[in-house]
């Protein structure tokens, strides 16, 4: 009888040990989940401070308690800076990006199908040049840019902006989208030339869609860089007529010196299209990099 109970109270044993093991699993799996909602509070408040002084009249923006609600919301400040060709500036930004996002993508597709499937020292080569763009930092080169676009006729014009954005947005596009091509097997690849296929055909119908993720993380990353771009506009342009968002936030905030909200109301209009991009593509963001890098 005694070595009869000898199981039955050992299995007594181990269940306060078993119930303590899931106990402080489950206290594991609620720490990451915690510390996510402490970061998504510290990054998203800037945003949410910003969108409610937007919404404060002057007056209320020295009374009111900065991290509460307006008492009295009003949309006056984005009336204000509507009304100073806001409109303008915005439409130029969205040009400017459009069309040295567009040069970009197709640019940097087309090169790094090339050196990721014709194997051959010029395309190697072509891919080191890409690669040396890279160490180049912007500052560096402005004086002589400025040079080309002035003998090209071409300063004080939105097309000032796009030539050396879509120059610089290329090296590390090429990067990205050589690196997810090249785990596409080559077994698709293979096949599709041998059943008569061209390469304008394999690029439209199969790398396009299979690199999908990374065309998407290319068009996010370089929309944020030419949106946000400073030093080109500010060395390269000069006329009211030809000013992008990052040159209009600056005189804003000489015309609205102590005019904090309506700032603020500025800012949050630029930077709208960018959180909504970022929200929308998040995900393929991600996936496009870290595909790739593992190898």
């Amino acid at each position: 009888m005694g070595v009869g109970i000898l199981p039955e109270k050992a299995a007594t044993e181990r269940q306060p040990q078993q119930r303590r093991s899931r106990s402080v699993g489950q206290l594991w799996e609620i720490v990451p989940i915690v510390f996510g909602i402490i970061w998504l509070i510290v990054a998203f408040y800037p945003v949410l401070y910003m969108f409610m002084t937007s919404l404060r009249p002057l007056a209320d923006f020295f009374t009111d308690v900065p991290w509460l609600p307006p008492t009295h919301p009003t949309l006056s400040n984005y009336g204000d800076i509507l009304a100073n060709d806001f409109g303008l500036y915005f439409a130029n930004t969205a040009f400017v990006t459009v069309i040295s996002v567009l040069l970009i993508v197709v640019v940097s597709l087309f090169a790094s199908y090339s050196i990721s499937r014709i194997r051959n020292g010029f395309t190697q080569g072509v891919f080191s040049l890409f690669l040396v763009g890279l160490a180049i930092p912007l500052q560096a080169t402005i004086i002589p840019i400025y040079a080309m676009i002035t003998n090209l006729h071409l300063y004080d014009t939105l097309f000032a902006l796009i030539l050396p954005s879509v120059a610089f947005g290329i090296p590390l596009s090429v990067l990205v989208l050589v690196t997810y091509i090249r785990d596409i097997p080559k077994e698709l690849h293979e096949s599709m030339l041998l059943d008569g296929a061209s390469h304008f055909r394999i690029l439209r119908s199969l790398v396009m869609p299979l690199s999908r993720p990374a065309i998407i993380t290319v068009v996010i990353y370089e929309t944020i860089q030419v949106w946000n771009g400073f030093l080109f506009p500010l060395v390269l342009t000069q006329s009211a007529s030809v000013r992008v968002l990052p040159l209009a936030l600056w005189s804003f905030q000489g015309q609205y010196t102590t005019n904090v909200p309506a700032i603020l109301a500025a800012v949050f209009l630029s930077a709208t299209p960018i959180i909504l991009l970022y929200i929308f593509g998040r995900r393929q963001l991600l996936g496009g990099l870290v595909a790739g890098f593992s190898k």
